[in-house]
Parts: C-alpha cells; sequence; structure tokens
C-alpha cells in the first residue's frame, strides 16, 4: 500500500502547489511551454505529412525523419517563445505594479529575436503567417481607431484580387522570390499539370511512371 499513498500524497501536494496564487506567474510560465509542444506538434506534424509526401522524395524514414524533425522544430521553437514571452511579460508587471501595453510588445520582441530570428524555413513559415494577419488585425485597427475612414463597400475582393494577381506573377516570372514550399505547390497545381503521358499519370499519376513524356 506505500505505493498508492506515496502517489496520493504527492498528487496531493502538487495540487495543493498549483492553487498557491504567489507562484501562479511562474507556472503560468510552466503551463505555457506545456501548451506551446502541444499546439506545435498538433500544427506542424499534418503538414509536415502532407507536404512531405506530395512533394519530396527518398526513402520511407527519410521522410519519416524529415516529418520528425519539422514537428520537433515548430515545437520546441514555439514552446520556447511562450516560455520567454510569458516569463518576461510576468517579470515587467512585477517590476512596474501593472500591466502595460508596452510590455505586451516588448516581451514578444525579445522572444520573437531570440527564437524566431533564425532564418530557417519552419520560422519562416511561421513569420509569414503572423505576418498576413497582423496586416489584417492593424488595417481593422486604423479604421477603429479613426485613421483611415471606414470604406464605403468591402474592400475584400479587391484584395483577393491584388494577392492573387501578384503571387502567380511572382510565380510564372520570379520563382526564386517565394517560399520553397509555395513553390512547390504551385509546380504541382500550374506546371505539372502540362506534361502527360497517358491516361495514367493524366487522371491518377502526377508525373509519367515510366519517364516518358508529351
Amino acid at each position: 500500500m506505500a505505493g498508492p499513498d506515496l502517489i496520493k500524497t504527492l498528487l496531493y501536494t502538487v495540487n495543493n502547489l498549483l492553487q498557491q496564487q504567489k507562484y501562479k506567474a511562474a507556472l503560468a510560465v510552466l503551463k505555457g511551454f506545456r501548451n506551446g509542444v502541444v499546439y506545435g506538434a498538433k500544427i506542424r506534424a499534418p503538414h509536415a505529412l502532407v507536404m512531405t509526401f506530395l512533394f519530396k522524395s527518398g526513402s520511407l524514414k527519410e521522410k519519416l525523419r524529415a516529418i520528425l524533425k519539422a514537428t520537433y522544430t515548430h515545437s520546441r521553437n514555439l514552446a520556447c517563445f511562450v516560455f520567454t514571452y510569458k516569463g518576461l511579460h510576468a517579470l515587467q508587471m512585477k517590476m512596474q505594479g501593472k500591466s502595460l501595453q508596452y510590455h505586451s510588445f516588448l516581451a514578444a520582441c525579445v522572444g520573437g529575436w531570440l527564437v524566431f530570428g533564425d532564418n530557417n524555413s519552419i520560422n519562416s513559415q511561421i513569420n509569414m503567417y503572423l505576418l498576413s494577419r497582423i496586416l489584417f488585425a492593424l488595417s481593422r485597427l486604423a479604421v477603429e481607431k479613426g485613421f483611415i475612414p471606414q470604406p464605403k463597400h468591402d474592400p475584400f475582393p479587391l484584395f483577393a484580387t491584388l494577392v492573387w494577381g501578384i503571387v502567380l506573377w511572382l510565380f510564372e516570372y520570379y520563382p526564386h522570390t517565394l517560399q520553397p514550399s509555395l513553390q512547390s505547390s504551385m509546380t504541382y497545381l500550374y506546371h505539372d499539370s502540362n506534361l502527360w503521358h497517358d491516361i495514367t499519370d493524366f487522371l491518377v499519376y502526377n508525373k509519367p511512371r515510366t519517364g516518358a513524356e508529351k
């Protein structure tokens, strides 16, 4: 019975610790790290699985290794960023006695520089993902604060027109300027569809199985 009793005592002690208000800030940092690991894995693993098997060559072992590496990198970086951001934010609050808007900005700037400042494929995708969303958010905020007038018509159709026009122009004439995974996706959609040999690689497969092409 010593084993179960010890576990019960340990769980009681841990749960009691988690309820202590004086440790809340530090515990929130730890849970943020945990959530970063879990969320990073949930987001990256399915994406890496699809992109690797669609666009990358190599053995099954090499593909699985690439998936695990991408998932680990995404999870680690996100967890480290959340840990850094929440830690620095809590430190600033403790020093000044209250939360101020610039606390979030400064803490995130430091975390972004330390964690996402390394120019690699994973960080590039995450940073570009965030860029598109903050541009939307800043546009809405500018309207909300009265810096720019409320549009009389929905600007989304014009936005979509320019986005697709520019990205296809870049892809067709300056593809090297686009992020590699976007290049691969667009090549599959717009260039690979120009090539076939017979019905098998017209409908069933993407590229000719025999190496012969028309």
